[in-house]
């Protein structure tokens, strides 16, 4: 598909007609907006890692602990929204690019951007898929090692 063939009475393989260059103009803005605000819920993410996993450790330094170690917890709590940050970064900043990409190909017309665009898009999806997979994977096993330690107390 050409996009200088956008609009031609004769489509020469696959076109996109002009409804659907509006519907991709429109999904590459929502697109730019949720990206936005992903990349600022990141900003969150690390700003909060740091801020608790260090108010955890001054209270550990202060002797607030109740049995419980608050500097560990600190850091595990730092760890954790770091490691939730970085697995959140990449589908947004996939996002990111296929709304920019798409903004610029429908602007200026350019198969190859246009492509890029769609490639950014299948990897977005696709890396959120695995990560679907992959959560749902840890919920069965959690569900199983639950279950398992029930039945080791009965």
């Amino acid at each position: 598909m050409a996009i200088d063939d956008i609009g031609r009475s004769e489509p020469v393989g696959l076109s996109v007609n002009d409804q659907a260059i509006g519907f991709l103009k429109e999904t590459a803005k929502w697109c730019s907006f949720l990206s936005i605000i992903g990349f600022i819920g990141i900003g969150l993410m690390v700003i909060g890692a740091l801020f608790f996993g260090a108010m955890l450790a001054s209270l550990s330094s202060m002797g607030a602990s109740n049995g419980f170690d608050t500097a560990v917890g600190g850091g595990f709590i730092t760890v954790l929204y770091l490691l939730m940050a970085v697995l959140y970064f990449f589908p947004v900043y996939y996002l990111y690019k296929f709304s920019v990409n798409m903004k610029r190909a429908l602007q200026m017309k350019d198969e190859d951007t246009l492509t890029s665009a769609f490639e950014y898009m299948k990897s977005h999806y696709k890396y959120i898929g695995i990560l679907t997979i992959v959560i749902l994977s840890l919920y069965v096993l959690l569900l199983f090692l639950a279950l398992l330690g029930g039945l080791a107390n009965m």
